[in-house]
């Protein structure tokens, strides 16, 4: 994990939580912890890491992930066991 990574975790755990976080670092985190990715129908994605599986939407037109999939990613890396 390099510092980019640790920042985006860092950023994920902040609080109050952040709506300024983009999607591809929050995926480029989860891949960097050794997170299987599968693509889905549409902008769907699922990630499974140490036997933990979330789904995801992308955002779009965005860049940005909302409040509620930073939230969201907070919960798949504590269910994870990845705290910052």
């Amino acid at each position: 994990m390099n510092s980019k990574h640790r920042k985006t975790l860092e950023a994920i755990y902040a609080n109050p939580v952040s709506g300024n976080v983009k999607w591809r670092r929050i995926e480029a985190l989860f891949l960097a912890l050794g997170a299987d990715r599968t693509e889905r129908a549409g902008s769907s994605v699922s990630f499974v890491l140490n036997d933990v599986r979330a789904d995801f939407h992308r955002p779009h037109p965005e860049k940005e992930a909302l409040r509620y999939r930073v939230k969201d990613a907070r919960n798949f890396l504590k269910q994870a066991g990845i705290t910052p």
